[in-house]
Formats: structure tokens, sequence, C-alpha cells
């Protein structure tokens, strides 16, 4: 019928989540609900063991001998018994074979049993169509095989008692409720939510009258025991003694038959069917909740250990991604710090502040290749060194792309061409002329004199007043300091633009390294995520269907657990470096911060037109003359921020190394800590004393060790006191303290 289409349905689809195999129990249970939830008609099965008069029974109900009936057990198929204009049999065979005969004798060859008392394997269905009023109101009786002889009989008996809207248990009036006959009760239709039965006794006409009564009240006993679901004022138990009933039918004796209590127990029969038959929901609900239970028992059996295991798989993942994602963030912000740090020091301004003055010296001397290599190529690794390691860093955690090394190179070292020497000139009498050693000793070619070298520290150091707007008034060793200033400073120029550059395409070419994706889940895991996604689907499918025909679920629907959302982080926009435009024109100043607030420069008088004409080839034009001041003296020792910076880094570094341990990562900063309870009182004094030292309690945490060290570090570094030899002292002394407690308590 339309309104259990649905569950039919479900329950299949749910059988076939489970796998069953067509021969098991459950299966052939669930086959046997489904084509009895889209039966039109009231099905009513005979029920019994061999030789208690079962298709006897029916046949003095119908009034013919339309089963077979023997001396011998025959019943070999279920037969079902239909309404039809005139008696016929129809059977299908398993290879879909039918075989349509009138009459009945067609089951002698089909459904009995053969001379081994087995079912033949071929028959799948057996109808007998006849013209029964009862029948025609939609009524079918199933003569059901013998119970007690074979086991496959008896699966066969079990199928069919789930199709069944009533069962007519058959007792035996001389061996009343067997042992067998009570677990059949309780297995077969109890538990299975089968309760609408109607008991049968039969042959009480074959027992002395004086056991007749003693029967009668042991059938009481049984009826009141089981509380049959049949409408109110019917009873559950009849007594039928078939065939003499049969006998009387066939003869037409109404008063044999009535005395045989045919007539009762048929008119209560088609009574009980006619109230049935308006509510047969309440008929089919209870068995189709029970098999429904089953199978959502058998499904969660399947989909629990699943659910377990795609949590844990679940955890794992988000666990594994949130360390990345952590790790992305650290390494992310010490690159950029880095590269700030290098971009601060490639800056024009910087680099003239920093090394100017001992690059132009450096210059003078003709020593500036050595300067190059042991002081500004020094720096420059370091800064390129720090750079790098983050990218490394990075590839140890993602290997997404292996990272190129930086490398910015120096431009050509360079050189200038002397002026002219003026003769008969005093140089020792010049201004800005500083005498060093024993005389300038200059030589084309040969180391610049020591008058030079003086003039550069003067011009780049004091605050020079023009006195004339004649370059022939600056003395010579003047002249050659600032050629040497004007080359260093376009050294530092080219070397600043193109390393901006550089380190602008490098960290480009960086994003591809700190940058990591999601690997593809395992296919194994993916199928195991789809098996869930449909077991669950079944089930809260069929618990869905059962809920439309008001059946209650013990069982509570699923929610899908969703995948890990693990969306790699965007990658931030980065303002990148970028050197300087170029100009036709290069001036040659110092650095602005150099420049404090000199008097204003003395227009000049007559300005020389052919000096206000621009050229694009010129190549080191000595700086105009302009007032110079020298830049605050950089401290010997780091300031607070400095030391907080450094800090910093190290933090990222601890950080990152403890994130690649969780992670699975082998590497040189693996700082994996092992709680070691101390082994002796010296050990537990000497961990007392370091928390003393530290100001912290015994319950610290290890974070509350590290505020703690970074606090004291900060506050107690021997490099804040610089010219205070004392203070100094007293400050290495407590830091020498400081780490070592830090050491002891860190490793614990």
């Amino acid at each position: 019928m339309g309104e259990f289409e649905g569950l039919v349905g479900g329950l299949k689809s749910a059988s076939g989540l489970l796998g069953l195999e067509r021969t098991s129990k459950l299966y052939r249970d669930v086959m046997s609900v489904c084509d009895y939830l889209v039966n039109p008609n009231f099905r009513i099965a005979v029920f019994g063991p061999f030789n208690y008069g079962k298709s006897t029974l029916l046949n003095a109900m119908l009034g013919s001998r339309t089963l077979p009936i023997d001396l011998i057990p025959t019943t070999g198929a279920a037969i079902t018994v239909k309404y039809g204009s005139s008696v016929r049999s129809r059977i299908m065979l398993v290879d879909g074979t039918e075989v349509y005969r009138s009459g009945t004798e067609v089951l002698q060859q089909f459904a009995i049993l053969d001379g081994n008392r087995q079912m033949r394997q071929d028959v799948a269905s057996v109808e007998v169509f006849c013209p029964h009023p009862f029948l025609e109101t939609g009524v079918e009786f199933v003569d059901l095989p013998g119970t007690n002889d074979r086991e496959e009989q008896d699966n066969l008996v079990k199928e069919q008692l789930l199709s069944a809207d009533l069962v007519v248990q058959l007792l035996d009036a001389r061996k009343l409720m067997t042992l067998g006959e009570r677990e059949n009760l309780r297995d077969w239709l109890l538990d299975r939510g089968i309760k609408t039965v109607i008991f049968v006794a039969n042959f009480i006409n074959l027992l002395e009258p004086e056991e007749q009564q003693q029967v009668q009240n042991r059938l009481r006993f049984v009826a009141e025991s089981f509380r049959a679901e049949l409408p109110p004022g019917f009873s559950n138990l009849y007594r039928v003694d078939a065939l003499p009933a049969l006998r009387a039918r066939l003869k037409g004796d109404v008063a044999a038959a009535s005395s045989s209590g045919l007539a009762t127990f048929k008119a209560a029969l088609q009574n009980v069917v006619g109230i049935l038959q308006q509510n047969r929901g309440a008929v089919r609900l209870p068995r189709v909740q029970a098999i429904a239970s089953q199978i959502q028992l058998s499904l969660k059996h399947k989909i629990d250990p699943l659910v377990n295991e795609i949590k844990s798989i679940n955890d794992k993942q988000n666990a594994k991604f949130e360390i990345k994602q952590k790790a992305h963030d650290l390494i992310g912000r010490g690159f950029a710090a880095s590269v700030k740090e290098l971009r601060d020091w490639l800056y024009l301004p910087n680099l003239l502040s920093k090394y100017q003055s001992d690059a132009s010296v450096a210059l003078a001397e003709n020593n500036f290749k050595s300067w190059q290599t042991n002081k500004l190529k020094k720096d420059l690794q370091d800064l390129q060194l720090a750079i790098v390691k983050w990218l490394y860093q990075a590839y140890d955690f993602f290997q997404e792309e292996r990272p190129e090394d930086l490398s910015i190179p120096f431009p050509s070292e360079p050189t200038i061409t002397l002026p002219p020497k003026p003769e008969n000139t005093d140089t020792w009498s010049e201004p800005g002329s500083i005498a060093v050693g024993g005389g300038i000793g200059w030589l084309i070619g040969g180391p610049v004199g020591a008058a030079v070298v003086g003039s550069i520290s003067y011009l780049l150091n004091k605050n020079v007043q023009k006195q004339d707007d004649d370059v022939a008034q600056e003395s010579y060793h003047q002249q050659v300091a600032k050629l040497c200033i004007a080359a260093t400073e376009d050294y530092f120029s080219q070397l600043s633009n193109q390393g901006l550059s550089i380190l602008a395409a490098y960290e480009r070419q960086a994003d591809r390294v700190i940058c990591f994706k999601v690997s593809q889940e395992p296919q194994e895991i993916t199928k195991k995520r789809e098996e869930l996604q449909k077991l669950q689907k079944g089930f809260n499918q069929l618990i869905n269907e059962l809920e439309k025909l008001k059946i209650n679920s013990q069982h509570q629907p699923y929610t899908e657990i969703p995948k890990p959302q693990q969306t790699p982080p965007r990658q931030k926009e980065r303002v990148y470096a970028s050197p300087p435009k170029e100009t036709t024109e290069k001036k040659v100043e110092p650095p602005r911060q150099q420049v404090s607030t000199p008097p204003p420069p003395k227009p000049p008088s007559s300005p020389n037109p052919s000096q206000q004409q621009e050229t694009t080839e010129k190549k080191v034009e000595p700086p105009r003359q302009q007032v110079y001041t020298s830049p605050p003296p950089k401290p010997p020792f780091p300031n607070p921020a400095e030391l907080e910076a450094k800090f910093r880094n190290w933090e990222l570094d601890e950080e990152i190394a403890q994130m690649k341990a969780k992670i699975g990562f082998s590497s040189s900063q693996n700082h994996q800590q092992t709680v070691k309870p101390p082994k002796n009182q010296a050990e537990k004094d000497k961990i007392a004393l370091a928390y003393k030292i530290l100001e912290l309690p015994q319950s610290a945490s290890l974070a509350d060790v590290k505020q703690a060290y970074r606090n004291l570090v900060k506050k107690w570094h021997p490099d804040l006191f610089v010219g205070k030899p004392q203070l100094q002292k007293q400050a290495q002394e407590k830091m020498h303290l400081v780490n070592e407690a830090y050491n002891i308590l860190s490793s614990l």
C-alpha cells in the first residue's frame, strides 16, 4: 500500500547497507516484512507442528479438499489460498517459470515433501485460488509447513509468520503446549511483535470425556497467560475437531459441523478479521518496529566504531593543521622582522650614517677592499642569513618549495681621479686640514696622506662653515676628501638600489616557501567517510520513515561529522621594498639625518649660466659645499628595545622547535621536555634555589619561568651598564645566576 512505500524503501536500503547475505535470517525477515507491508490482503497463517491437522482445518473452513492432506507430513511449501472465480493453482519457480493449472492436483507435484521429506528447492511460491465468500472480502490463508521437523522448514515458517496479520496456532489436546511450542510462541511470535494470535485445540474428540474437562481447564490457563491483542469481547482460544468438521462439511451435515466447534470458530474468526481489517496499522506496526530495531542495532554496530575512528582522524588533522598554521604565523613574523631589518640597513641614509666615514677613510688609505670584506660583507651576510634561516624553517615544516639563498652583490669598488695639486700651497695652514703623523706623503697611485684622512673626518663630523663660493679657496686635501666622500656615497647608493630591488624580488619568492597546502586525504580515509555518510543517511532515513507512521524509535538520528575545515591562511599583502627611482642627475649629498640645523647657505652673488646647465652623462660630481654634522653615536650596548627584539626572535625559534617536535619532525632545535623527578635532596635544594633566584613560587609553570627569565634579562643585562664598572660587574654576576636557574627549571 502507498502509505508504507517509504518505510519499505527505508528497510530495504538499510538492510542493503548492512551487506546481509541473502540466506541470513535478518535479510529474509526484512524481505518478509517488506512483502507484508505492500500486500493489500488480510493474511491469516495457520501455524503448528507436523500432523496437527493444519491443512485439514483449512479444508474444513473452505468446505472442500482444497489442500493436500495425508497420514504423513505433506505440506512442503507455504501455500497461499486466495479468492478466485474457480479452483486453480499457480506455482512460481525460482527461474521465473509459471505453472498454472485448474484444480489442485498439481500441488501433489510441487507442494509436498519428497521421499526424503525435503522441500523442492526450485519452488518460489505456491498459490491456490478458491471461490469462497470469506476470501472475497480481501482475506487470504497461508498453510504453513509443519514445525519441529527440519531446520529449513522452520526458517520458512518464521519468515511467513512475519507477513501474517493473524496467526492461528494449532494445538494438540493430547499433548498440550509442549516445551517446543512454548519456545516458539515466545521466540517466533511475541519477541517479533506478533501478538494477534488465536489458539485452536484439535483432537479433543479423541480424548475420554473425563480427560476433556481437564484439558479444557489447561487450555483456559494457556489462553489467560498469553494476552493476545484481539478486539475486546473475543476469546483467543477455540476448540475445533478438524477431521470430523471436514467430513461434516463435505456431507453437508450442519449439526455435526456445529458440534465439532467449526461454526463457532468460523463466526468468531470472521468477526475478528472484520474489525482488524479496519485498523491494520495497529497489527502491522509492532512487528515492523521489532524488525526495524534489529536493523538499527546492526547499523549502529557498524556506525559507532566508524564515528569514533573518523572523530579521532579529524582531531589529529585539526591538531596538525593548527600547529602548521601557528608555525606559518610565527615564521611569517620572524621572516618579516628579518626582512625589515635588512631593508632598514639598505636604506641609503642608514648606510651612509653607519659606514660612509669608515668607507671614505678606507678608500683614502687604499684599503677599501679589505674594509669591505672584513666589515661590510660580514654585516650583510649576517642579515641575509637571518632571513634565509626563516625560509629553511618554512621548508622543514611545509615542504613546498626549497628556498634559494639570498645574495646581494657589492658594486664595483669606488675610484677617484685626483685633481691637479696646486703649487706653493701651505697645506698645514689651510682650514680643515689636520696633520696626522709625519706629513701627507702624497704620491699618485700610492697611499693617500694622513691629511686627507683627517679632512674626511673633519668634513663628515664637523660643522664646517662655507668661507667662500670659490672652489679654489678649499684646501687641496679637502678637495680630495670630498671626492672620496662622493665616491663612497655613489657606491652606497648603488648598493642600496640594487639590494632593495633584490630583496623585494626575494620577498615575492618567499611567499611560495612560507606556504602550506592541505595535503590530500588518503583514499582509504575518504572511503571510510563516504561509508559512514551512507550508513548514517540510511539510519536516519529509517528513523524518519518510522516517525511518519508514528512508530517510536529507541535511537536518535546521527548528525553528520563535518570534515576538518582546513583552509590555508591567505598570504598577507606585503609592501615590497623597491629602490628609489633613478634620476638623470646624481646629487652627492650627505644623509638627511646627519644634518642638524645649519645656518642657511649664503646665496651665490652671480650665478654662472654655464654651471646651471644639467648633464645626463656626468659621473661623480664633488658635493657642493654644504653644512655637515656628525650623526648621534650609536651606543655600544643594546637598549631595552633591542633586547626585547632579540628576546622575541629567540622565542620564535624556541616555539617553532617545540611545534616541530609535536608534529613529528626531527630537528636540531627540537627541545622535547621530559619531566624528571629530582633524585636526591641536593637536587631538590638546587631546584628550590632556582625558583628563588627567578623570584617564583615552586608551583610556577614553564610559561611563568620563561616570563620571569625574560623580565630579569631586560633588567640585568650587563650591556645596560657600560661605563659603570661596579654595576656592570654586579649585573654579570646576577645574570650568571639567572641563566643557571633558567636552565635548571626549563629542563624539568
